[in-house]
C-alpha cells in the first residue's frame, strides 16, 4: 500500500535519494530508490516520471567501463517505474529503447555483448516493459523509417539471443520480446487494432526484416529437440505472423508497382524494402525453401503442441497469403493432411477443425490453384502408392495412408477428376488390393470348430455395444499396425463418399472376378465403399455434396448380394468333411472353382472336371476368410440401406442362416454378428424376432431344397439354426419340414446321417425346452438345452421329491420293487401271479360313460418325438461311432419330452431295449458311458 499520493509528498522523499545517486552511482543507492519507489503511488509517479529516471539514465550514459551488477539495478529499477507509468513522449521513448538495447552492445563484435545472464534477462524485460508502456498512438510513432537503424539492431539482437543462448529463460523472454516488437503481443491492451495505412506502413517497416527474422527463426525451429517445446512454439508463432503480416494477400494488392520517394536521408532509404512484384515473387521463393525444412523437422516433433502450433501456421499461411506464398500451398496443405490422423487427440481435433474451416470458406475447393495443387499431389500419391506401400515399414505407411485420406478429405467430390484417369484409378486400386493382402498360413483359421449348442445370441441388444465398425481380428501379409487397416477401411469409404460409386463397384468388381488372390481384398473393398457411400461414420467436410440415392444403392447391394451368395462364392470348401458335401458342387463346375487360394504362396493347381482334389491348409483359410468378409459386407449393407434392407431379407437371410450353422468357428462368429447387424438396420427386437417373423418363406426355402438334398446339402443347417433361436410359435410352421427332414433321413441315412441326426437333435433340445414339465428336478429345460445328454429321469425327479419330503426306508423299498416289475414287464416277464392279481381287480366302469372311449389327439411334439425315436432306434447300431454318439443323446432327450405320455413312451423304450444293451455290452467306451447315462427309464 502506497504511503505517499501526491507528488509533493513523493518529491520530498524521492529528492535526496535521486540527488545522491547523481553523485555517487552505486548499486546501494539504485536499491535504496527502488525501495523507496514502492512507496509512493502510481499517480505521484507519473508526474515524476522523468525526475526519477533521469539519474538512472544518466548512470547508463556515463562513458567508461562500469560493473555489470550496478548496470542490473539500474535496468531493475528502470524497469520498475516504466511498468507503474506510461511513456508520452516519443523522444522519450526511443531514447529509452537506445539506452536499453546498448546495455547488451558489443563494437568488437555482432554477437550479443558477453555479460552475466542476469543482465540479459534485465535488458530483454525492461525493453518489454517500455513497448507496453507507450501510451495510445506514441507507439506507432516509435515505427518511422527514420528508426529503422535502432529498430533493426534491436531485432539482430534479439534473435541472436534467442538463436545462440544456452539458458532457456533467456531464451524464452527473447522471443516475447521480439512478438511485443513485432505487434504480436497476446496481452489485451497491446497493441490496438491498426487501420490499412498503419498496416501498410508497418508492413513495409518489417519487410526490410524479414529476411532476418525467417532465417534465424527457422534455425530455432529445426534446432535440437532438446531445446525444449515451448521455445519451438514461440518461434513459429513469431514466424507465420510476421510472414503472414508482410506477405499479406489482403496488403500486397494495394500496393503501386512505382515506389514513392522515400522522405529520409539516403542511408535509411537503402534499408526500406518496396513490396512490388518482383520483390514478392523472389521472397516468396526462398521463404518456400525455409518452409518446407520447418515443415520437414516438426511434422515428426515428439511434442503434440509443436504439432498443434505447424497447424496454425498452416492455416494462417493458407488464409492470408494464398497468393504470395502459392508455391508452398502443396507442402503446407501436405502437413496439414499428414496430421489428421496424429496420435495426439488435439492435434487430429485441431485438424479437423481446420480442414472444416477451409471447406467452409472454399479456401481448397474453390481456389483452383489448391485444388490442381492437390489433384497433382493426389495423381503423384497414386502412382508411387504401390512402390510406397511394398517398401515402407508400418509407420511409414501409417504416413503415406494418412496423407492420402487428408487429400481426400480436401478435394472432396473434385476426387472423381483423379479417378476418371484409368491409369491413376488402377493404380491406387492396385496398392489397396496388395497392401490388404491377408496372411492365410495359420492353421488355427481352419482348425477352430464351433462344438457348443448354445443359441447365436439372446438380443442384439446386448451387442450393443459393438460398433458396426468392428470386425473379426485378422492378420495381413504386409504390415501388422492395426492403425493402417483402419485408415484404409477410412480411405475406401471416403472413396465410397465422393467419389462415383458405380465406377469404383464395377471396377473392384472386375478385379474380383479377375483373379482369386484379388478376390478377398476386392471384398472387403466393396464392403468399405457401400458403408462409405450410405454416409456411415463419414465425416463430410462439404456440405454442398449430394449423397448416393437410395435408390442407387439399393440397386448396387443387390447385384453385390447376388455377387457373394452365387454357388461359386459362397459354398466354398472349408474343412476335409466339406468335401463329401461338395462333390457335388465341384463335379458342376469345370475346374477348380469352389477351392480358392488367398496368398501367393499357395499354389493353385488347375484340376479337370469330375475330379475330386485335395484342399490344402491355405486354399481352406482362403476359402474361410472369403466367406467371413463376404458376411460382414451383408452387415454393412444391412446398415447402409437401413429398414430397406428388409426388402431383400429374403435373399439374404437364409445364406447367412446357412453359415451360422457351420462348424467353422470364424464362419459362424460371422454369420452371427451378420445376423445382429440386420437386426439392428431392419429394427428387429432380437434374433428371434427376427426369425419368427420371417419363418414363413424360410421354411417354404427349407422344404423346397430338402427335394433336391444333393443340390442343397447345407439346407438342414438352416432348420437347426431356426430351431435354437426360435420359440414354441414356430412349430406348427415347422412340423411339415420335419417330416421332409425324417423321409430325407430315410433316404440318405448312409450319406448324411450326421447332418439330419444333428438337426433331430436340436429338434429334441428344442423341444424339451419348450414344453419342459416346471415340477421336473434340476429344472429340466436349462439341463436339455445346455448339456448334451444330462437329463434326469422322471423316476429320478420323483425320487428326489420324496426325499426332500422325509423320505422313509419303506418308501425307498417300494421304490425299488416298482421299478424291478416295470422292468420285468418290458422285458415281458409277466407272472402268472401278476396276471391273476389284475384279472381279481377288474377295472371301475364309469357309470356315465355311454360309448367305447376314444383318447384325444396327441400333442405335435409328441407325435414328432414319436416319429424321431422310431429313426434313432434304426440308427443305434450304425457303424460311425460319431453318429452313435448323437443318436443316444437324441433318443435320452425322446425320453425327456415323452415322459408325461407313458403309452407313447414305453412301447418305444421296449423296442430300444435290445440295441441299447448291445451299445452297454459290445461298443467302445465312449459309447458304453453314453448309453448308460441316456438308458430308458
Amino acid at each position: 500500500m502506497a504511503v505517499f499520493d501526491t507528488p509533493e509528498e513523493a518529491f520530498g522523499v524521492l529528492r535526496p535519494i535521486c540527488v545522491q545517486l547523481t553523485k555517487t552511482q552505486t548499486v546501494e543507492n539504485v536499491e535504496q530508490l527502488q525501495a523507496q519507489l514502492q512507496t509512493v503511488s502510481d499517480s505521484a509517479l507519473q508526474e515524476l516520471q522523468q525526475y526519477i529516471l533521469f539519474p538512472l539514465r544518466f548512470t547508463l550514459k556515463i562513458p567508461g567501463p562500469k560493473r555489470e551488477r550496478l548496470i542490473q539495478s539500474v535496468v531493475e529499477c528502470l524497469t520498475f517505474v516504466l511498468s507503474s507509468t506510461c511513456v508520452k513522449e516519443q523522444e522519450l521513448l526511443q531514447e529509452l529503447f537506445s539506452e536499453l538495447s546498448s546495455c547488451l552492445y558489443s563494437p568488437n563484435s555482432q554477437k550479443p555483448a558477453s555479460v552475466s545472464e542476469e543482465l540479459k534477462l534485465a535488458v530483454i524485460q525492461g525493453l518489454s516493459t517500455l513497448m507496453h508502456s507507450a501510451y495510445g498512438d506514441i507507439i506507432l510513432t516509435f515505427y518511422e523509417p527514420s528508426t529503422l537503424p535502432r529498430l533493426g539492431f534491436a531485432v539482430s539482437l534479439l534473435l541472436g539471443l534467442a538463436e545462440q543462448e544456452k539458458s532457456k529463460q533467456i531464451k524464452i523472454a527473447a522471443l516475447r520480446c521480439l512478438q511485443v516488437l513485432l505487434f504480436q503481443c497476446d496481452c489485451e491492451d497491446h497493441p490496438k487494432s491498426l487501420d490499412e495505412r498503419e498496416q501498410k506502413k508497418l508492413g513495409d517497416l518489417f519487410a526490410s526484416f524479414l529476411p532476418g527474422i525467417s532465417t534465424a527463426l527457422t534455425k530455432i525451429i529445426t534446432g535440437d529437440f532438446k531445446q525444449g517445446h515451448s521455445i519451438v512454439v514461440s518461434s513459429l508463432k513469431i514466424f507465420y505472423k510476421t510472414v503472414g503480416f508482410v506477405m499479406a494477400d489482403e496488403q500486397l494488392r494495394r500496393i503501386s508497382e512505382v515506389q514513392a520517394t522515400p522522405t529520409v536521408e539516403h542511408r535509411i532509404a537503402k534499408l526500406m524494402v518496396h513490396r512490388e512484384a518482383n520483390w514478392v515473387k523472389n521472397t516468396g521463393d526462398k521463404l518456400t525453401i525455409l518452409i518446407k525444412k520447418i515443415i520437414e523437422c516438426i511434422s515428426v516433433h515428439p511434442h503434440w503442441k509443436v504439432r498443434l502450433e505447424l497447424i496454425e501456421l498452416v492455416e494462417a499461411l493458407l488464409l492470408k497469403c494464398s497468393q504470395s506464398l502459392v508455391e508452398s500451398a502443396g507442402p503446407l496443405l501436405k502437413a496439414l493432411v499428414g496430421l489428421l490422423n496424429d496420435e495426439s487427440p488435439e492435434v487430429q481435433a485441431q485438424c479437423n477443425k481446420v480442414l472444416r474451416h477451409f471447406a467452409d470458406q472454399n479456401v481448397v475447393v474453390g481456389s483452383r490453384a489448391f485444388a490442381d495443387i492437390l489433384s497433382e499431389n493426389l495423381h503423384s500419391l497414386a502412382t508411387s502408392l504401390p512402390r510406397l506401400m511394398n517398401s515402407q515399414d508400418d509407420q511409414g505407411k501409417f504416413s503415406t495412408l494418412s496423407l492420402l485420406l487428408g487429400y481426400l478429405k480436401l478435394l472432396g467430390p473434385k476426387v472423381n477428376f483423379v479417378l476418371n484417369s484409368v491409369a491413376h484409378l488402377q493404380r491406387l486400386s492396385k496398392a489397396l488390393i496388395q497392401v490388404l493382402e491377408l496372411d492365410v498360413a495359420d492353421i488355427k483359421i481352419v482348425e477352430e470348430r464351433r462344438w457348443n449348442a448354445d443359441h447365436l445370441s439372446a438380443s442384439p441388444k446386448t451387442s450393443a455395444t459393438r460398433p458396426w465398425r468392428r470386425i473379426q481380428r485378422r492378420y495381413f501379409r504386409f504390415f501388422t499396425d492395426e492403425r493402417v487397416f483402419l485408415l484404409l477401411r477410412q480411405v475406401c469409404q471416403l472413396l465410397g463418399f465422393y467419389g462415383n460409386l458405380y465406377l469404383l463397384v464395377d471396377h473392384f468388381m472386375d478385379l474380383y472376378h479377375e483373379s482369386v488372390v484379388y478376390r478377398k481384398q476386392a471384398a472387403m473393398i466393396l464392403n468399405e465403399l457401400v458403408a462409405g457411400a450410405a454416409g456411415l461414420e463419414v465425416e463430410n467436410l462439404h456440405e454442398k455434396h449430394i449423397k448416393t440415392s437410395p435408390e442407387e444403392l439399393r440397386e448396387i447391394v443387390t447385384s453385390l448380394l447376388e455377387e457373394y451368395t452365387s454357388q461359386e462364392n459362397w459354398y466354398l470348401v472349408t474343412c476335409v468333411e466339406a468335401e463329401e458335401i461338395g462333390e457335388e458342387l465341384t463335379m458342376k463346375r469345370s475346374g477348380l472353382q469352389a477351392i480358392t487360394s488367398g496368398a501367393h504362396t499357395c499354389q493353385l493347381t488347375s484340376f479337370p472336371a469330375f475330379s475330386k482334389p485335395s484342399p490344402t491348409i491355405c486354399s481352406m483359410n482362403s476359402n474361410i476368410w472369403q466367406i467371413c468378409i463376404q458376411l460382414e459386407g451383408i452387415g454393412h449393407f444391412a446398415y447402409a440401406l437401413g429398414t430397406e434392407f428388409r426388402l431383400l431379407l429374403m435373399s439374404a437371410l437364409y445364406p447367412v442362416l446357412e453359415k451360422a450353422g457351420d462348424q467353422t468357428l470364424l464362419i459362424s462368429q460371422a454369420a452371427t454378428s451378420a445376423m445382429v447387424d440386420i437386426c439392428h438396420a431392419c429394427g428387429y427386437d432380437s434374433l428371434q424376432h427376427l426369425i419368427n417373423q420371417n419363418s414363413d418363406y424360410l421354411v417354404n426355402g427349407i422344404s423346397l431344397n430338402l427335394r433336391h438334398l444333393s443340390l442343397h446339402p447345407h439346407t438342414p443347417k438352416v432348420l437347426e439354426v431356426m430351431l435354437r433361436n426360435s420359440d414354441a410359435s414356430l412349430l406348427p410352421l415347422v412340423a411339415d419340414v420335419v417330416q421332409d427332414v425324417l423321409a430325407a433321413l430315410d433316404q440318405f441315412y448312409d450319406k448324411r446321417a450326421t447332418s439330419f441326426v444333428s438337426v433331430l437333435h436340436t429338434l429334441l433340445a428344442a423341444l424339451a425346452q419348450w414344453f419342459s414339465d416346471p415340477s421336473d428336478l434340476g429344472q429340466l429345460q436349462e439341463q436339455s438345452v445346455g448339456e448334451e445328454g444330462s437329463h434326469l429321469s422322471q423316476r429320478s425327479a420323483a425320487l428326489q421329491n420324496r426325499l426332500e419330503n422325509t423320505t422313509t426306508a419303506e418308501d425307498i423299498e417300494q421304490f425299488l420293487l416298482n421299478y424291478l416289475k416295470e422292468k420285468e414287464i418290458a422285458d415281458g416277464n409277466v407272472s402268472d401271479f401278476d396276471e391273476e392279481e389284475e384279472q381279481s381287480d377288474p377295472p371301475k366302469v364309469d357309470e356315465n360313460d355311454t360309448g367305447p372311449h376314444v383318447e384325444p389327439p396327441l400333442p405335435l411334439q409328441i407325435q414328432i418325438a414319436s416319429d424321431v425315436t422310431e429313426r434313432c432306434i434304426h440308427l443305434l447300431s450304425d457303424k460311425h461311432l460319431t453318429i452313435r454318439l448323437k443318436v443316444l443323446d437324441v433318443l435320452d432327450l425322446c425320453v425327456v419330452v415323452l415322459q408325461s405320455h407313458r403309452n407313447q413312451l414305453l412301447p418305444l423304450a421296449h423296442r430300444a431295449w435290445p440295441p441299447l444293451v448291445h451299445r452297454l455290452t459290445n461298443d467302445d467306451p465312449l459309447a458304453v458311458l453314453r448309453a448308460f447315462k441316456g438308458r430308458p427309464r
